[in-house]
This record gives C-alpha cells, sequence and structure tokens, in this order.
C-alpha cells in the first residue's frame, strides 16, 4: 500500500497494521488477535506446527521460494545439542523495501512467528540479523522485544508452556553479500561475511557449528496467521502452487510507488496500471525488473499476461525473487541501468 491509500484488490493480512504506530506496540499488537497463534502453536507439538506450515503451501519469500514446511523437516528430529533459528532481516537488494516496513510497523508480528517456528524446529535461540542501516527499524525491534520478554511472551517457560525461546538482534555492518544464508552466518559469528561451500547445508551443520534454520522476515511474518486460521485457508488465497499473499514493492515510473499485498498470481499489468495508478503522465512502459535487480529484465511486450507468481514469471522469461517491482517507462536509458546494476554487483557481491 501506498500509505495510506488502500485498493480494493488489496488483502492485508501481514500488512494491516501498516501505517498504524499504535501496532508498533505489544497492546496495539494483541488488538489485532496478536500472540494468539502463539498460545495455539504452543498447544501443538513441534511436528504438528510443522505439518501445518506444509498444508499452507507457504513458500519462502526471501527470493527462492522453496517450501518453508519441507525446510522445516530438514532440521534433526533428535536434539544432541542447540537448535538455532536465524531471521533473515538483512534486506539490501535494491529497489526491495518490504521487510523493513514489517520491522518498523508489526515488529510483534515478527517476533511471533520466530518464537513458533523456533518451536517447531526445537530451537532455543533465534538470531533477528538486521541490515545496518536499519537504525530506525532495529529501534522499533528492540523496544518490542523488551516488551514480549516483560510480557512473558520470550524468553524462560514461556505462557507457563515449558518452551524456551531467547531472541537476540544483530545489526550488521552493510554488507550487500550477507544477506545469502552462509555468510549471513558467518557474520554472525564474527568471520568475514562470505558465502560457505555447501554441503555441509545449515540444517545439518549452521550457525556456531549447530542445526540452524534462515527463513526471511516476510515467511516469519505469515506464519501466525497460518497457524491461527489454518493451512487450508491459506492455500485458498493465491495460486495452486504458489499459495498466499505476497508483498510487492513497487517503485519507479508509477503514480503510486509504495507496497501492496496482494494474491501471489496477481497480473503484473493490472498491478501497474490499476493497484499503482499507471505510468507518470505522458509516458508509456518500457521495461519492468519484477523481483529485485538480480532477475532478467522484461520488456514491455514480455509483461503482457505475465501473472506474478512463481511460475508465471518464469514462463515470461524472469524470476518473482522478492517480488520488488521496478517500472521503467520510455525515457530509461536500459544500458545505463543495466550497468549502475553491475556497478552495485561488483562492488557488493564480487
Amino acid at each position: 500500500m501506498a500509505y495510506p491509500y488502500e485498493h480494493p484488490d488489496e488483502v492485508r493480512v501481514m500488512s494491516r497494521g501498516f501505517g498504524d504506530p499504535a501496532t508498533r506496540t505489544l497492546e496495539g499488537w494483541k488488538a489485532l488477535g496478536g500472540y494468539k497463534a502463539l498460545e495455539k502453536a504452543l498447544g501443538m507439538s513441534p511436528g504438528d506446527v510443522v505439518e501445518e506450515v506444509k498444508a499452507s503451501g507457504l513458500r519462502g519469500r526471501g527470493g527462492a521460494g522453496f517450501p518453508t514446511g519441507v525446510k522445516w523437516s530438514f532440521m534433526p528430529r533428535e536434539k544432541k545439542g542447540p537448535h538455532y533459528l536465524c531471521c533473515n532481516a538483512d534486506e539490501s537488494e535494491p529497489g526491495t523495501f518490504k521487510d523493513r516496513e514489517l520491522l518498523r510497523w508489526t515488529p510483534h508480528q515478527l517476533i511471533e512467528g520466530c518464537i513458533i517456528a523456533a518451536h517447531a524446529i526445537r530451537a532455543e535461540h533465534v538470531y533477528i540479523y538486521c541490515r545496518g542501516e536499519f537504525f530506525e527499524a532495529v529501534q522499533v525491534l528492540a523496544h518490542a522485544l523488551a516488551e514480549a520478554y516483560e510480557a512473558g511472551l520470550v524468553g524462560e517457560d514461556i505462557l507457563g508452556t515449558g518452551v524456551s525461546v531467547d531472541i537476540t538482534v544483530h545489526s550488521g555492518a552493510g554488507a550487500y553479500i550477507c544477506g545469502e544464508e552462509t555468510a549471513l552466518m558467518n557474520s554472525l559469528e564474527g568471520r568475514r561475511g562470505l558465502p560457505r561451500v555447501k554441503p555441509p547445508f545449515p540444517a545439518a551443520v549452521g550457525a556456531f557449528g549447530k542445526p540452524t534454520t534462515i527463513n526471511n522476515v516476510e515467511t516469519l511474518c505469515s506464519v501466525p496467521h497460518i497457524i491461527e486460521r489454518g493451512g487450508e485457508w491459506y492455500r485458498g488465497i493465491g495460486t495452486e502452487k504458489s499459495p498466499g499473499t505476497k508483498l510487492f514493492c513497487v517503485s519507479g515510473h508509477v503514480r503510486r510507488p509504495g507496497n501492496y499485498e496482494l494474491p501471489l498470481g496477481y497480473p503484473l499489468t493490472k498491478l501497474i496500471d490499476d493497484v499503482c495508478g499507471g505510468m507518470r503522465p505522458g509516458r508509456t512502459l518500457k521495461a519492468v525488473i519484477p523481483g529485485g535487480s538480480s532477475v532478467p529484465i522484461m520488456n514491455a511486450e514480455e509483461c503482457e499476461g505475465c501473472t506474478l507468481d512463481y511460475e508465471g514469471v518464469v514462463e515470461h522469461g524472469s524470476m518473482l525473487g522478492c517480488a520488488s517491482v521496478i517500472v521503467m517507462d520510455d525515457s530509461t536509458n536500459i544500458v545505463k541501468q543495466v550497468r549502475r546494476m553491475v556497478d552495485f554487483y561488483a562492488h557488493e557481491s564480487c
């Protein structure tokens, strides 16, 4: 949404508190039904939580789109030491600004999702790795976390259930490459933020050498709603292979840029022309980057008939990625645009 504008096609699940400062607080989040899903989840076995998320069809929202419940099931069922959950809040892809907004407006939603996920994978500690430049968002999150600890929603014996989970907020140093999950773990451990060679995979040897799951902010913010309303409800939104809602970060040459929460499978041209109000006056569409600057550029013809889901965008020659939609009109020099992206990746990734 472009606050306070709301389009009738939006399905506000994760974003329902955006623009309202009250939802930053524990009281405000509870007024929206917050932490009911946590109570329900802690009454379920870890395996049942995993199965509910599997049934929902939730796919990782960080870009890869791997099924979340399946990823959780890779964690060892028999514990021989600590398990960890890492929340990837190192949002650094050019054009992407959804996770920052989730942190800024609904920090308790993320905390609730983290505790539920930690229970599911039998983890006793969660690390929320935030982009170093997210100064305001980290302050908001830290305040919310203090409220949650005081209320007994995080820490020892949560809600008297015997489940104990601690959360640490960690700020990175601003390196784009630390958004890659194994580089993130290296950075968290105090080492140089470079990707590791796989195998071993994080579920076997992750942070501090222990089994670890890494999930994106938006992925974890989806979890409380799935637990509260059920996997079948979630599957009723979106498409068969790409269920649920997705936050689309729209920037560039449109009249109403912003974050819009829409069902997966939404038409790309309708997002641009209807939801975002169309192109700037007197201009026409030239190209779109549909999933962040690392995915192939689509020309105007390729956008026709394209649906914004993991399969639909691939069919039109690109990838959904993290769903940051960068719209370019006919005044754009594509060669210069590509050169800027090459310079970014040469500096940040090579």
